[in-house]
């Protein structure tokens, strides 16, 4: 009996531990917004290995890895529609500037993806190469993604096939339509990159050789990736004077396969483009209302960004990047390409002083980097013009800048419709080493700490709960991806936790290496990338792959 008394009280303790539930990791007393849109609700996540094994009222449970999440939003990892990390994260795979921001999914490939490539265009690649030299150790698109992931990286990492690569890879960079022999060959390389796991075909048709590219040739490379359950995402021929008539070019694809379909970076360039965003809306909507899966991403800053190439004509770039350069310096050549490059500024950003300068490869000529266009010109004696033409024959690249042209109004209005996703269109980069030789756009350390913490805290354009779906749910849906983008048991444990009164970015177009804050906890398949807002150096990111993936899954 007195045996029994000593034994009893050893026994209801492991009979409790027995009876316990216990996971990797717990997070507790979390304002839970699972990325459904539905209401966000107090709760509990237990995280075994990388899934969600259990969601709720865990009060008696136990994590090696225990999170007091009381007073912050516990959501499903973000996912970056338009990223351009490809070289970034070959550099530092931490993916930093996306990492403080929730990011969980880098998804690449706008027009231009890092293969197929051919041998001459690891060539171009390897000699094109800025501040960020890396070997090329590749050739298909499945395999640098393989790279990254073997080389580390935090985020998890996903990839479109771009038009673009499919056309230098069989035709090179001339203006005229495929060969019926090249059209095939092209066919084969969309049906290789869905078969590795592309997400599906994109195109970037106001650049060089895509925009040689017809509506046609569109149609039939998306058949393609169509049997694959693939989407086509296109940066549209036109964001200004033809911008209503870029979105009917662009609607036809969709009309013609049946293929998801999505626009990047909608925007209205030019003032005098403005008020056609609700033509872009309605047509947006009635092809949603026939039946039609059409969506749309943006980032949240009134400013584009690309390189100087896009205020001249095409002709002139036509042949690639030393033929380019050549007709530059041919005084004939200059005297048609100067008016047409002025005029293009004038129509779009209505001045020099609205084209800022972020991005030289030449060391001698990156103290120009931060001032205007008008101030370069000035600088030099030149007119705006002359000057735009002779920062990419001096810098030998499509030297980077910033164009102010656009509607914050009219971001107000995008950021409000429910088929609308987020994409940075920026590298993930860290203030430090080799990025701070550049300038670059905010949106690359702020676009989705700007959309929480200006358009839905301060300017309630949207619910947080909303703005969580269109940043999760909705973007891993339309890509049919595997159990991701939404906080459910077995799903993987890609998951952030952040304080919504204190998310915030802090680059700006003056000081853009800035990191945003607010966010304390990410999570990425499981493994804590972020730990009361500092980076642990973990980089568990994995390749995630599109329905069309034939390899081992």
């Amino acid at each position: 009996m007195k045996l029994y008394k000593v034994l009893l009280p050893i026994m209801l303790i492991f009979l409790g531990c027995s009876g316990t539930e216990r996971y990797d990791v717990l997070i507790r007393n979390g304002k839970i917004i699972d990325g459904s849109g539905t209401a966000a609700f107090m709760g509990d996540i237990g995280i075994t290995s990388d899934t969600i094994t259990a969601i709720g009222n865990l009060r008696n449970a136990r994590g090696t890895t225990e999170i007091d999440a009381a007073g912050m939003v516990v959501a499903p990892g973000f996912i970056n529609m338009l990223s351009w990390a490809v070289e970034s994260l070959i550099e530092d795979g931490r993916s930093m500037s996306d990492i403080v921001q929730g990011v969980t999914l880098e998804v690449l490939g706008e027009g231009d993806s890092w293969g197929p490539w051919s041998e001459s265009m690891k060539r171009e690649m390897k000699a094109s190469q800025g501040d960020i030299k890396y070997d090329i150790a590749w050739t298909t698109l499945g395999e640098y993604l393989e790279f990254l992931e073997q080389r580390g990286v935090s985020t998890n990492i996903a990839s479109f096939v771009g038009t673009a690569t499919l056309r230098i890879h069989v035709v090179g960079y001339d203006d005229r339509p495929p060969t019926a022999a090249e059209m095939d060959s092209m066919k084969l390389l969309v049906r290789q990159a869905m078969e590795e796991g592309a997400i599906g075909v994109s195109s970037a048709l106001e650049y060089i050789p895509a925009s040689f590219a017809s509506t046609e040739e569109l149609i039939e490379l998306c058949r393609v990736a169509a049997e694959y359950d693939g989407i086509y995402i296109s940066h549209i021929r036109n964001e200004d004077e033809t911008f209503l008539e870029a979105i009917d070019d662009f609607l036809k694809i969709p009309a013609s396969t049946g293929i998801r379909s999505e626009i990047y970076h909608l925007k209205q360039v030019g003032r005098t483009n403005w008020h056609k965003l609700d033509g872009a809306i309605a047509k947006i909507d009635s092809a949603r209302a026939a039946g039609r899966q059409i969506t749309a991403d943006m980032y949240n800053y009134p400013a584009s960004s690309t390189g100087l190439g896009i205020l001249m004509p095409e002709w002139v770039q036509e042949g690639g990047f030393e033929k380019w350069v050549a007709r530059l310096k041919d005084p004939a050549v200059r005297k048609v390409v100067g008016p047409e490059i002025i005029k293009t500024i004038m129509r779009k950003q209505g001045t020099p002083e609205k084209v800022l300068l972020i991005g030289f490869h030449t060391d001698s000529l990156k103290y120009l980097q931060g001032k205007t266009l008008a101030e370069i010109a000035a600088m030099r004696g030149k007119s705006a013009e002359e000057t735009v033409m002779d920062l990419v024959i001096d810098d030998n690249s499509n030297v980077s800048a910033v164009f102010f042209s656009m509607s914050e109004d009219n971001l107000r209005t995008q950021i409000a419709q429910p088929w609308m996703m987020f994409g940075s269109d920026g590298k993930s980069m860290a203030p430090e080493g080799v990025f701070l030789k550049s300038a670059t756009h905010p949106r690359a350390y702020g676009n989705f700490a700007r959309l929480l913490g200006k358009y839905v805290r301060d300017e309630q354009v949207i619910t947080m709960e909303e703005a969580v779906r269109r940043l999760t749910s909705l973007p891993a849906a339309n890509m049919k991806l595997d159990r991701r983008g939404t906080l459910m048991q077995g799903y993987y444990a890609d998951i952030v936790v952040f304080d919504p009164a204190n998310i915030q970015d802090h680059s700006t177009f003056e000081n853009p290496h800035q990191l945003s804050t607010g966010m304390s906890h990410v999570f990425v398949n499981g493994v804590q990338v972020l730990r009361d807002g500092e980076h642990t150096g973990a980089t568990p990111g994995r390749v995630v792959r599109g329905p069309g993936y034939k390899g081992n899954k």
